[in-house]
C-alpha cells in the first residue's frame, strides 16, 4: 500500500526534476495520480521531461518552474506555483551537484556545493513545512542524501560535507515533525547508492547503455516508495556491485572509528587496511 501522502490530485514538488532520480520520482508519482511540479535550471531538459511524462501518461498534470535552487526568488516562485496548483503533500529535495573540492582548496566550489546541496534544501523545507502544518492530511518531505554523507570517503570533501549536513538536518526535521504533528507530516532521508544518472555519468543520453554496477533511477524510486510505505526514515539503496550487508559493515566501521579512537577515516589508513578487509571478508565479493 502506498504512503497516504501519495494522494490522487495531491501535489508533489521535486527539485532537480528534469533528469535522473528527480525525474524518475516525478514520473512515478504522476503515474500514481499526483500532480507534479518540476523544478530545474535546465529549460531544455525540463521541456523534454514534460513531453516524456505526457508520453507515459496522457492524463498527467504537470507544471514546471525554471530556476536555480540557489536563488531565493526562484524558490519562492516554486512555493507559490505549487500552492496554486493544488494541495501539496509530497516535497522532494533532490537537486545536487557532485563537482569535487578538497579540504585545502577551491573555496568558490565549496560555496557553490554547499549552496546547492545544503542551503537550498534548508530553504525549500522551511518554505513548505510551515505550510504543511496548516493542512489536515498526511504529507512527507524527502531529502536526498548519499552514502558519502555517512562513510565520508576521501576524494570529494565538499560533497561529503554537504551530504552529512543534509543527513543531520533531516534527522532533526523528522524529530521536530514527530513532536508537532505526531507523524502526520514526516521527513525521510533517501540514501541512493551508485545510480545510473547524469550526475554519475556525465553526457549520458536516453539511449545510453547502462553498465552492470549501478542501479537505475527507477530502482531507487521503487526503494523510496517501499520505504515510505513501511514508515522508514532511512531509505537505503544498495547497487548491483555492493550488497546491503557490505554497506552496513562500512557504515559500522566508520562509526566505530570514534568509539575505538582509531585514526580518521581508518578504512583508508594503511595500518588498518588488513583489519578492515578481515572485517568485511564474509560479505565482500571476491577480489
Amino acid at each position: 500500500m502506498d504512503h497516504p501522502a501519495i494522494r490522487h490530485n495531491g501535489v508533489a514538488v521535486i527539485t532537480g526534476a528534469a533528469v535522473g532520480i528527480g525525474y524518475a520520482i516525478a514520473s512515478r508519482l504522476s503515474q500514481l495520480g499526483m500532480k507534479v511540479v518540476l523544478f530545474d535550471k535546465d529549460q531544455t531538459a525540463l521541456d523534454a521531461a514534460v513531453l516524456s511524462l505526457y508520453g507515459k501518461n496522457a492524463g498527467a498534470q504537470v507544471t514546471i518552474v525554471t530556476g536555480d535552487v540557489t536563488s531565493p526568488s526562484a524558490l519562492q516562485e516554486l512555493f507559490t506555483v505549487a500552492r496554486e496548483f493544488g494541495e501539496v503533500s509530497f516535497v522532494v529535495n533532490n537537486a545536487a551537484i557532485l563537482k569535487g573540492a578538497g579540504p585545502l582548496n577551491d573555496q568558490d566550489q565549496w560555496r557553490q556545493t554547499m549552496e546547492v546541496n545544503f542551503w537550498a534544501v534548508l530553504v525549500v523545507q522551511q518554505l513548505f513545512v510551515e505550510y504543511l502544518f496548516t493542512q489536515n492530511f498526511p504529507a512527507v518531505v524527502v531529502n536526498v542524501g548519499s552514502k558519502e554523507g555517512i562513510t565520508t570517503p576521501p576524494g570529494n570533501t565538499a560533497y561529503s560535507v554537504s551530504k552529512v549536513a543534509v543527513k543531520v538536518l533531516t534527522e532533526h526535521l523528522e524529530h521536530e515533525l514527530r513532536e508537532r504533528t505526531n507523524g502526520r507530516v514526516s521527513a525521510h532521508l533517501l540514501i541512493p547508492g551508485y545510480t545510473f544518472t547524469p550526475m554519475n555519468f556525465p553526457g549520458m543520453a536516453a539511449g545510453s547503455a547502462k553498465p552492470s554496477a549501478p542501479w537505475t533511477a527507477d530502482q531507487v524510486v521503487d526503494r523510496l516508495l517501499e520505504g515510505l510505505a513501511r514508515g522508514d526514515f532511512y531509505i537505503f539503496c544498495e547497487d548491483n556491485e555492493v550488497s546491503r550487508e557490505l554497506d552496513q559493515r562500512r557504515m559500522q566501521w566508520s562509526a566505530d572509528d570514534l568509539i575505538h579512537n582509531r585514526p580518521a577515516l581508518s578504512r583508508w589508513h594503511p595500518e588498518y587496511r588488513d583489519q578492515f578487509n578481515t572485517y568485511i571478508a564474509d560479505v565482500a565479493p571476491p577480489r
